[in-house]
């Protein structure tokens, strides 16, 4: 990897895993969730906006890619944001980053059951399993400091939206012809309006958000949202989509950590082993099982 890909790797980290930061302290000082969602997808949009532009990069015309586009927001952006700050109306930011590593672990199950992951073998099952039993290990039901609560299952319910929109995007999305960063640009837009109409159904008279609310869901929304889809495409374009993922082993660690030092949460030894046992179970479902002689030959 490049000194700059590796740059782009650690900033990303950072702005990546600081979102749940911001989220916490949006929510802290005055906003809703419905607030933060349509204010994240709508300045993440304007950001994208403005680097397809520069890129020359054209909004989709075809109605086929924005009827996609729809359920890709959806999935992708709309319901995790919001489930997210919902989670976090209960949950300490830094769980919230810990919970978010499982994504790849729902994955795995849903490429499972609709057919995309044809093979399991016995290192990917062991990894499914360890990961599983590590979210199970930070929820600790029978324990009276457990973290099941509803909260906890938004935040779980957010990381499995996002893996059933990545198996949707690469099925239905990918190589369809529109450059990614005005692909981007278009699905925030979608979003955003996906999402007003919780706004609507909550209301807005009833929160006085201060200037610490409006900072924080500004760089959420710029920076944490906008940023880090130009970064991700960045990353994969550079180094491939393998080398790419590798920065999801860093958000929880971001996460716990800007948890710990700004908002002074403690995560007791259950919850940093579970986060520990989620990363590894992480890494046994991204190995990829070598292909045997046969399959190195070429085809001709």
């Amino acid at each position: 990897m490049t000194r700059g890909s590796s740059a782009r790797m650690a900033v990303l980290a950072l702005l990546w895993g600081s979102a749940f930061l911001w989220i916490k302290l949006a929510l802290d000082n005055g906003l809703t969730p419905a607030q933060i969602t349509v204010i994240r997808a709508a300045l993440g949009a304007v950001v994208l906006l403005g680097l397809a532009s520069l890129a020359r990069q054209r909004l989709p015309r075809d109605r086929t890619t924005w009827g996609r586009l729809v359920v890709a927001a959806f999935f992708c952006n709309a319901l995790p944001f919001f489930l997210y700050a919902v989670g976090e109306q209960s949950v300490d930011s830094g769980v919230a980053g810990v919970l978010n590593a499982t994504t790849p672990l729902w994955s795995l199950l849903i490429g499972l059951i609709i057919g995309t992951e044809r093979g399991l073998h016995r290192l990917r099952l062991a990894g499914l399993l360890i990961g599983f039993a590590g979210t199970l290990l930070i929820f600790a039901p029978w324990h009276e400091s457990g973290l099941l609560s509803w909260g906890a299952l938004a935040l779980l319910g957010a990381s499995a939206s996002y893996a059933v929109a990545f198996a949707y995007m690469s099925r239905k999305l990918t190589g369809q012809g529109t450059e990614p960063l005005a692909l981007s640009a278009a699905q925030l837009i979608t979003a955003t309006g996906l999402s007003v109409p919780a706004l609507t159904a909550t209301g807005t008279a009833a929160t006085r958000p201060n200037s610490t609310a409006v900072l924080a869901v500004v760089v959420l929304g710029i920076f944490s949202t906008g940023i880090t889809f130009y970064l991700s495409y960045r990353l994969v374009a550079d180094e491939g989509a393998t080398n790419a993922a590798t920065v999801g082993y860093l958000l929880p660690i971001v996460s716990v950590a800007l948890g710990t030092i700004v908002l002074d949460e403690r995560l007791d030894l259950r919850v940093l082993t579970g986060m520990l046992v989620v990363l590894a179970g992480v890494g046994l479902v991204q190995r990829r099982r070598r292909p045997s002689v046969a399959e190195d030959v070429p085809v001709k």
